[in-house]
């Protein structure tokens, strides 16, 4: 990881935006209410002159705090367990500690993530729980940023790690139509800001079209990576009436084990009336019965992966 130059202090700021020590202070721990002229003569400068006050960096014995974050919206599901891991195992061996925070953005308010420059020498963000406007912000003051499971805005050259989703998708929809001969297929799909799952459901809808399936909009469950919405997603599809199907492709194994209760609880067969395939490979899906038919995507190492990456910023 970079290091961040030792030379450039408090007093600098102070004397360049022509303010007091003890403004600046305030400024950056928000001790006190400051007018709008003085912010915007202090904040420039701060990013003018590459000054991120860290907390460690105002204890004389050390400028670093040894701390990485990982931000996401949730921890919710089982595909952070492996990620954590693989980026823990990264840190750790650099000497760093991780500190895991939720935090969501709303660009209606104006709460800071609970890691950032202020506490951490640089941050993991899971898909998107920053805003581009919040990414945007730190990549400017050159705080050290890696995505992983989402690109980068396009103005911003910041580093990401995500799995090949188009490609293997592709493959279990194929696999579905050309080994087991399922023509009318489901896909449930998380929200369509994850950028995961707009990926997976345009390679669903790529091997359809190669395989001359007429693409059918009624077959679109549209889900999240809730368990339980995912399911009642599913029950209220099956209570209405529904096209005829013969298979499903759930974007990731939480919704695909929701899906195959809902089908139980149906009283349909897995697979012999519906066949239902995930994405991911959770440590689970070969313990259920049938063993659930997955895409292994490598969690730990995108996790070990964004660690490296981070360290080397």
């Amino acid at each position: 990881m970079t290091k961040r130059s030792h030379s450039i202090t408090i007093r600098d700021v102070a004397k360049q935006a022509g303010v007091s020590v003890a403004t600046v202070s305030r400024y950056i721990n928000h001790k006190a209410s400051l007018s709008d002229e003085i912010i915007n003569r202090i904040r420039p400068v701060m990013q003018e002159l590459n000054y991120v006050p860290l907390v460690a960096a105002r204890n004389l014995a050390s400028r670093r705090t040894g701390i990485i974050g990982l931000l996401s919206f949730t921890v919710d599901y089982s595909f952070f367990g492996p990620l954590i891991t693989g980026l823990e195992k990264a840190l750790k061996e650099n000497g760093y500690n991780l500190l895991v925070a939720t935090y969501q953005s709303d660009q209606n308010e104006e709460i800071a993530p609970p890691i950032g420059p202020f506490n951490a020498e640089g941050v993991v963000v899971f898909s998107n729980t920053l805003n581009d406007e919040r990414l945007a912000e730190w990549y400017g003051i050159h705080f050290p940023v890696v995505l992983v499971h989402r690109t980068a805005p396009n103005s911003l050259p910041i580093p990401s790690v995500n799995v090949e989703n188009r490609t293997t998708s592709f493959k279990i929809v194929e696999h579905l139509i050309e080994v087991h001969d399922r023509k009318q297929i489901v896909f449930v799909r998380a929200p369509g800001y994850q950028e995961d799952a707009r990926s997976r459901e345009l390679a669903y809808k790529a091997a359809l079209k190669a395989h001359s399936i007429v693409f059918d909009p009624n077959l679109i469950i549209g889900g999240n990576y809730d368990r339980n919405s995912a399911r009642q997603a599913m029950e209220e599809f099956l209570g209405n009436n529904p096209p005829a199907f013969d298979a499903v492709f759930a974007g990731d194994d939480d919704l695909a084990v929701s899906v195959i209760s809902a089908l139980r609880n149906a009283g349909l067969n897995v697979p012999e009336d519906v066949a239902v395939v995930g994405f991911d490979d959770q440590r689970y899906a070969r313990l259920l019965i049938p063993p659930l038919t997955t895409v292994r995507a490598p969690t730990e190492e995108i996790g070990r992966e964004a660690g490296q990456q981070l360290i080397k910023v």
